[in-house]
């Protein structure tokens, strides 16, 4: 028996990364699950950035299913820069993407959750949404701001049966993180961002994904609220070679 037997569940930024992680796991676990992102093989083709689509998408949902128990929110993107190179454009696209399109799916999944009186939502955020890093502004910004609207929307609907928390990941080994760290000139970033993480190592999709089966279930009853850092350690504090020093 797995843990979401007899559910439903929506994952967006389903076709690839962290998105088509968490849509197996919660397979895997017994539930059915619909998967919606911008491209690729899902069952629903749009941008999140679009309201009206993102309600049909869930009205879809609640018409072919009949119920909406979890909600595993991962459709981002990448972008940032120096705010004084940063384009007013591409501050929009990256805010519009990770916050925006977090807001807009919450918001019509809470519209069903709130009507059956229970359900559990699982946005994506990132250890940059509580730290700052070089060149986040705009990537930073967004995660930040999802980490408070995940909280700001478990207070406003504790009472109704609704969790709602967020997973702040660590780099994690997928073509997000690809298309920044294997462009050219990029080798010592990549190998001074893996070191960063404690265990020496970037973190695989599917350890997200198993984090976000544990929010989504009943495992985590009496969780809400949360921001669960999944980061191999990186935001534990400072390697700095004293070990090293001791012949450890």
């Amino acid at each position: 028996m797995g843990r979401l037997d007899d559910s439903v569940a929506v994952v967006t930024g389903g076709a690839s990364g962290i998105g088509a992680a968490c849509a197996e796991r919660l397979a895997d676990e017994g539930a059915t699950v619909v998967t919606i992102d911008i491209t690729g093989s899902v069952d629903h083709l749009l941008d999140v950035r679009d309201e009206a689509a993102v309600e049909a998408a869930f009205a879809s949902v609640m018409s072919s299913h009949g119920r909406l128990d979890a909600v595993a929110n991962a459709a981002g993107v990448a972008g940032g820069g120096p705010i004084h190179l940063l384009d007013e454009d591409e501050w929009d696209r990256v805010v519009d993407v990770n916050l925006k399109g977090t807001f807009l799916v919450d918001k019509h999944s809470a519209i069903h959750m709130l009507a059956q009186g229970r359900g559990s939502i699982v946005n994506i955020a990132s250890i940059e949404g509580l730290e700052g890093t070089e060149g986040g502004s705009a990537y930073n910004a967004s995660k930040g701001g999802v980490v408070m609207l995940t909280k700001s929307i478990a207070i406003d609907y504790g009472r109704r049966g609704i969790r709602v928390n967020c997973i702040c990941p660590g780099g994690i080994d997928t073509p997000l993180l690809r298309a920044i760290t294997d462009s050219d000139g990029m080798d010592l970033y990549r190998e001074r961002l893996r070191e960063e993480h404690l265990l020496g190592r970037f973190g695989r999709p599917s350890e997200i994904a198993a984090a976000a089966a544990f929010l989504a279930s009943d495992d985590a009853s009496f969780i809400t609220g949360h921001a669960l850092v999944v980061d191999g350690g990186f935001t534990a504090g400072l390697r700095v070679g004293l070990l090293e020093q001791l012949g450890m």
